[in-house]
This record gives structure tokens, sequence and C-alpha cells, in this order.
């Protein structure tokens, strides 16, 4: 069994960010995104995975490659990117005649695929995909069962009166029958080669597609209301772990790590995460929010928001469901300002 990963594409919905970062580098809770679905297929016992990297392939490398993983990992460069049955295609090497499970870089699904996998298996299918009921299918592909509801008859992309509220998640498991599906499929409206097409080619040739259900929650980061929203579910999991020594108040389900200074005139209510290295002070940091390495944060309540690496906040008053770029400046010239919702790109620096 392989794992093939997808981590190109331009992430338009989450810029100003993706100007300068991959989008599924983006932290969730201190932890790129990507890093959430390389654990995923190791804990299901995948120790052979291809991450697709794009246009920031470098530094998606030099990210994964910062952690030591209990795994083979390679590279593919798909260029532009052509749809999710086009990723196959160009992985067709790495993957051989081998199944394997496909997971969307910029999903984070709370259960892991562990049971899904041993679906898969048990049911000896050639494609499984996993379900979730949203209540706006609308946005999603979605997927038309028999009467009895234990098969499926169709999939249909974002259509305008859902059969179902069963959306795809982005995680697929195949058999190696899905590269014949990939190559007779044609391009859709958008010019890419959909994975919706390919798995319809396998239910309309006779090829048996299972399905689950997701029974926790899963999470498509792909606009900044999304990536604020995983953060709070991954942060209502964290334990308590303060690292360093402080007087700071420090209330409920807080994670302080090493070489971080907060001063007794700060207080952190939780759940949320301070990275390594930080300096706060006079600050008050409120429940979901996830702060990086390297921030000084001083003269500010911030809450409910995701600021990444090397920022500095001072003097700026109370910052609200913020997503906020590394090595961004916030400083205040003036009186306090109230509450700002804010998503600035990397290496900004705003003056309030």
């Amino acid at each position: 069994m392989k794992a093939l990963i997808l981590s190109g594409g331009h992430g338009t919905r989450l810029r100003p960010l993706t100007y300068s970062q991959q989008k599924q580098l983006i932290p969730v809770a201190n932890k790129p995104v990507l890093f959430y679905a390389i654990e995923d297929v190791i804990e299901a016992g995948i120790h052979e995975i291809g991450i697709i990297v794009g246009p920031n392939a470098d530094q998606v490398k030099k990210t994964v490659l910062s952690r030591d993983w209990d795994a083979n990992i390679e590279f593919i460069y798909q260029g532009d990117p052509k749809g999710l049955a086009h990723a196959i295609l160009v992985a067709r090497e790495f993957l051989g005649d081998d199944d394997f499970v496909m997971y969307l870089g910029d999903n984070i699904l709370r259960e892991g695929i562990v049971r899904h996998l041993e679906h898969f298996k048990k049911g000896n299918f050639d494609a499984s995909i996993l379900l979730q009921e949203v209540p706006n299918p609308q946005q999603f592909g979605v997927v038309e069962l028999s009467e009895d509801g234990k098969t499926i008859k169709r999939l249909i992309e974002k259509p305008k009166v859902p059969p179902s509220n069963l959306a795809l998640v982005g995680i697929y498991f195949f058999k190696p029958v899905i590269h014949e599906a990939v190559r007779n499929i044609k391009p859709s409206w958008r010019n890419e080669l959909e994975i919706t097409d390919a798995i319809q080619w396998l239910i309309d040739h006779g090829y048996k597609v299972g399905w689950t259900k997701v029974t926790g929650w899963w999470k498509d980061t792909g606009k900044p209301e999304d990536i604020l929203d995983a953060n709070r579910l991954i942060l209502d999991d964290i334990e308590r772990n303060i690292k360093v020594k402080t007087n700071a108040r420090i209330i409920g389900r807080v994670v302080v790590e090493e070489g971080t200074e907060i001063d007794e005139n700060t207080v952190i209510k939780g759940p949320a995460i301070i990275g390594k290295n930080c300096k706060i002070r006079n600050a008050y940091i409120g429940p979901y929010t996830s702060i990086g390495d390297n921030c000084i944060i001083e003269n500010t309540e911030i809450e409910d928001s995701v600021i990444l690496e090397g920022c500095e906040i001072r003097n700026a008053g109370r910052i609200l469901e913020s997503l906020i770029g590394r090595g961004v400046k916030i400083l205040k010239s003036d009186n306090h300002p109230r509450g700002r919702k804010l998503v600035i790109g990397d290496n900004s620096q705003l003056v309030l």
C-alpha cells in the first residue's frame, strides 16, 4: 500500500498568504496542515509516500524534510494543476501496480484513516471514498446512493439540486484499475481531469466502489475561515503543557513551548498554544489562539486567531478572528482601536 498526498495548486482562496507560502504549509495549531495528512497515512501503516508538488516545490520539500518521518517520501512534480486525476497520471511510475490512498494535503480528518482503510481492504473494493453529511452540498462533489443506500449510483460535482447531503471528503482509496480510468476520461469544463469522473468511469464499467461515512469532524482548509475553524477544532483536543517558568496567569488547556518568555502581567486562557522563543508582555491571549515561533506580543489582546511565526504585534488593541502571516508587524501609533478582523499577507507591516 502506498500513499499519494497532494500539495500543489496555487491556493487562490487563501491569498495574500499563498503568494509566498504553499497553502498546505499554513499551520493549524502550530503544525503545517500537510503534516496531519502525513501522520494519518503513517498511523495507518503506510510507509511509502509520494507528495505531489507544484509552484512552491522547494518550500514543500524543505518543510517536510525538516522532520524525521517513519516513511520513505518521494516528491513528484506536477507542474500546472490539471485536476486530481491528472495527479494520478503524473505519479504513475511511483504508484506502480500497488493499491494506494490519495489524500488531499489541505484536508484534516480528526479520526484519521485507519477505519476507512480497513473497510477498503475487507470489502475488496476497486475504489472506496469517504463521505460526510454537510449543510451545503451544492458546494461539494455529492454522491447519489441506491434506494437501499448500499451502493453508489453516481457522483455529481456541485449540483444545483443535490440528490443527497453526502459530500466527498478529499481522501480516496484505489486499486490499480484507477489508472485505466484516468486514461479514459476527458477534461471537464474546467479543463481538468476530475477524480469524480474517473470514479464514475469505474462505476459505469462494473467495478466495485465502496464508501464510508466520516463520524468525527473534517475540514478542507481552503479559505481563511476554514483555517480558523480547523484551529479551534484541533485546540479543543490539546492538553495543558507549560514548558517554561512564568508568573503569568494561565487558565485551562494551554501549551507553551521552550524558550518563550511570558511576564507576570499577561493572562492566557485556553485552549491556546504558543510556540518557541516568543516574548509575551502585558498581553491577553484568549481561547482558540495559536501563536507561532519567535513572535513578540506586547500590550495587545488576541483571541480566536492564528498568528504565524516571526510576527511582532505591539499596542494593537484587540485582535479577533484573524489569520496573520509570517513576519507581520502590527504597531499602534495613537489611541486604542476597536477589535479588527484581519487577513494579512506574509512580511507585511500594518501601523494602526
